[in-house]
């Protein structure tokens, strides 16, 4: 197999190389199929041009709203890449190769995650530099802090879908779930309506949604607010932390093989 051919070896190098290797084929994968990335970049870039004069007129700071909120929405719904990256896998029956080589759970989950975290990097990235020349976003005054809150929240989600990945039987309830997941965590966040105007319950339920710490730490780090972006910066870490190891879990035990989990 191509994990353990090449020096692939004990320790990190080893480590590195099946890690490198993975990483390459799945960045083949998703360049041959780029229509979904491209539809999370597009999307929120128009529904930014859309939305603006709405946002501006009905709130102080819209332009920060909407710019930054269409990112933390249109994120979220790139979980459904991660999941797909590692259920594809299943459905190929291919899933059950990789865990025979040499490479652990760890291993394959960053090597399937890696590039699709530079995409989402890339997207968030992009989106920013979009929401500060066309919609009016306040040019950061931090930008090394702005890139620690994309990294930060672009791990979370990837975790995340790992672990979706790991529990769905199927493309179709990862779509289900994703999709709806993606609109209910972002929208009770915050992303669509600022917290302050949602009901009493819906402030009080979107304290357990990440995307309610995303939108914060997005928006302070844009306003150059170190301690405002640290703390949920770290909410968001543990997340991403604990979906992690899950996700790693799981498929070292075997329920992430091919068939029916």
């Amino acid at each position: 197999m191509l994990l353990d051919v090449s020096r692939p070896g004990p320790g990190v190098l080893g480590s590195l190389h099946r890690i490198g290797a993975l990483a390459r084929h799945n960045l083949i994968l998703r360049l041959r199929d780029p229509g979904q990335m491209i539809s999370y970049v597009a999307m929120p870039m128009v529904l930014m041009l859309v939305l603006k004069p709405l946002y501006v007129r009905a709130l102080d700071g819209g332009a920060t709203q909407v710019a930054t909120g269409l990112m933390v929405m249109f994120s979220v719904f790139a979980i459904s890449l991660a999941g797909n990256a590692i259920l594809s896998e299943r459905t190929w029956r291919t899933w059950d190769r990789l865990r025979v080589s040499q490479a652990p759970a760890a291993e394959l989950l960053i090597g399937k995650t890696l590039p699709l975290f530079v995409v989402m990097v890339a997207q968030q990235s992009i989106l920013l530099v979009y929401g500060c020349l066309a919609i009016g976003l306040p040019v950061p005054s931090m930008p090394h802090l702005v890139l620690l809150a994309i990294l930060v929240w672009a791990f979370a989600l990837l975790a995340i879908g790992a672990v979706l990945a790991t529990l769905v039987r199927s493309h179709g309830e990862l779509s289900v779930i994703s999709d709806v997941g993606a609109l209910t965590l972002s929208s009770l966040g915050g992303a669509l309506v600022p917290l302050s105007l949602m009901p009493e319950w819906a402030q009080l339920a979107a304290h357990a949604s990440p995307g309610y710490w995303a939108l914060i730490m997005m928006q302070s780090a844009v306003a150059g607010d170190v301690a405002g972006t640290l703390r949920p910066a770290a909410v968001v870490l543990v997340i991403g932390v604990l979906a992690g190891v899950f996700a790693a879990r799981r498929l070292a035990r075997g329920w992430g093989r091919g068939g029916l989990l």
